[in-house]
């Protein structure tokens, strides 16, 4: 057991965030995204008994955001006509001010397709039980300066 490491952070997928390095990027996806084929050259983690808030509060103790991009964050938009809703956006949001000074004005918004190519680079992804729908979060990793 190790001190001040969040308990819901494996060996795994601290090993993995300890080998990513500037710019190397991170998606927490939700339960329906296709984490193991668009995951094919990335280490996919498994995290289904846990919801993506919880594992974002966790990750972004640890893992500083991109300081030298304006949109470190990025969020899957909701598909035009889909009446969908995304309250789980505005728990992000509420983690994300208490890990970085820019707050909601580091998030981007992309299209689904372009979100699902983003994440075929991705160094890793963790695949978590979350039910939400457009609950998936990529994150690109900064540098520690301290």
């Amino acid at each position: 057991m190790l001190k001040g490491i969040p308990k819901i952070l494996s060996p795994e997928l601290l090993k993995t965030l300890c080998e990513m390095g500037h710019g190397d990027t991170l998606v927490i996806a939700d339960g329906n995204f296709p984490a193991e084929s668009v995951g094919k050259d990335a280490v996919v983690i498994r995290m289904d008994g846990h919801g993506v808030p919880e594992i974002l509060e966790a990750v972004l103790k640890l893992l500083p955001l991109d300081t030298y991009v304006e949109k470190p964050v990025s969020l899957m938009e909701v598909v035009p006509g889909d009446t969908v809703e995304t309250p789980i956006w505005n728990t992000y949001f509420d983690i994300l001010r208490r890990y970085d000074t820019r707050g909601t004005q580091a998030v981007d918004y992309v299209e689904r397709f372009d979100f699902y190519e983003r994440a075929k680079h991705a160094y890793a992804i963790i695949a978590t039980g979350e039910q939400a729908l457009y609950a998936n979060i990529l994150l690109q990793k900064g540098v520690v300066t301290d």
